[in-house]
């Protein structure tokens, strides 16, 4: 049966984890008013972690409810998308946007993320061999 739970090992926890996802970027997924970053991770499940920095959500109000958006929606969606750690960072403006479109911008990012995933590795399986050749210089 399948979990929708939000059970810490679905969690960056530690200092380590989000700096992990930061030295090691492989995917950028922009939404309208926050950006996602993501690198694979060894695990079998996708985690995720919220920065949500006082200088784009002035009000605490409006971090707790971007943050309660945030997890409702990978949590419901976690089981659609790649074992990634994915950290998500506001940016101006967040809070003008209603919760249903915040929602909407969210389930669109996850969709792009599942597709630049398998756009990633089906490239690195076919591009494997070609890296390291490059085409001769036409002599003059």
């Amino acid at each position: 049966m399948t979990s929708y739970g939000f059970p810490r090992d679905v969690r960056l926890l530690t200092a380590g984890d989000y700096r992990s996802v930061f030295d090691d970027v492989q995917i950028k997924v922009f939404g309208r008013c926050f950006m996602i970053l993501a690198r694979p991770n060894a695990l079998p499940h996708p985690r995720i972690g919220q920065i949500l920095a006082k200088k784009n959500l002035r009000r605490a109000v409006d971090r707790n409810r971007i943050r309660r958006l945030t997890r409702e929606s990978f949590r419901l969606n976690k089981h659609q998308m790649p074992a990634m750690d994915l950290v998500l960072l506001t940016q101006k403006g967040l809070s003008d946007l209603s919760s249903e479109e915040y929602a909407h911008q969210l389930n669109l990012a996850w969709k792009r993320l599942e597709t630049l995933h398998r756009k990633k590795l089906s490239g690195q399986k076919s591009d494997h061999k070609s890296r390291g050749k490059r085409k001769p210089r036409p002599e003059k």
